[in-house]
Order: C-alpha cells, then structure tokens, then sequence
C-alpha cells in the first residue's frame, strides 16, 4: 500500500475538512511569499483537491 493510499484511507469521509486545510496552507504560504508562487500554489491546490476527489466550486474561491 503507497503513502497516497494510506493518506486517502485516513481522509475518508473528511475531504471538505482536508480542503480547507489546503486552502488555508495555500493562502499562508502565499502570504508568506508575498504570492510570489500564487499561480504555482493554486495549481497545487487544484490537484490536491482533485486527488482528494473534492472539487472546489468556483464559488467558493475568493476573486484573485
């Protein structure tokens, strides 16, 4: 069994929660780079997010 598969056995039922915490590991990375990687870091989020089999609504994204 891969570390990926250990990890999505552990989320499973959590993945709105995993979400959020991605996010929010995005946005403070941003804000510590001064969103130097901000295209990078979002395009990180997404897969993640993907992986996790949640996708984000555009919605829910604050404009950039």
């Amino acid at each position: 069994m891969s570390m990926l598969d250990k990890l999505k056995g552990l989320l499973k039922g959590h993945e709105d929660t995993a979400r959020q915490g991605v996010e929010k590991a995005g946005d403070a990375f941003d804000a510590k780079t001064e969103n130097k990687y901000q295209s990078q870091v979002d395009t990180a989020q997404q897969k993640i997010n993907e992986q996790l089999g949640t996708q984000e609504r555009p919605e829910d994204r604050p404009p950039t």
